[in-house]
């Protein structure tokens, strides 16, 4: 039985959007507001495996572009609001759009890679006592 046994099976949409270990539940996943925490403070759980890159950023940018955009086109043609105007609107409610749902989101990942066991891609390597030389690779 291995030390993950011990622990019931979470998931990742229940602890990683909430900022919460994704082994255990309760320990914080975050030392920051997008920094994540070398271990968990209650089972021990070493983040060294979470690696969201660029997900969370991709996901909250496809998330409030379109009803930012709207909003903007919207100004834009039924107010006929002045560049300036439209400018200094959109921009601080971009930046919110984008910024608000991406500490749930990095959580979310993060809890999918344990939760899946999402490791970095390995090639196996291949002898040549395993190649079959009457097999045609054209």
């Amino acid at each position: 039985m291995s030390f993950d046994d011990q622990y019931p099976t979470l998931k990742p949409e229940h602890s990683g959007m909430l900022g919460k270990c994704p082994r255990c539940g309760s320990g914080k996943l975050f030392s920051g507001f997008l920094k994540v925490a070398d271990k968990c403070d209650v089972c021990g759980l070493d983040y060294g495996f979470a690696d969201a890159g660029d997900g969370p950023a991709f996901f909250a940018i496809c998330i409030a572009v379109v009803p930012v955009v709207g909003f903007s086109v919207w100004m834009e043609v039924s107010v006929g609001a002045p560049y300036w105007l439209n400018a200094l609107l959109t921009a601080p409610l971009l930046l919110l759009a984008c910024l608000l749902p991406m500490r749930p989101l990095k959580g979310y990942l993060i809890a999918s890679q344990y939760y899946f066991k999402a490791r970095e891609g390995r090639l196996d390597d291949l002898k040549d006592d395993t190649i079959d030389p009457e097999v045609n690779r054209d």
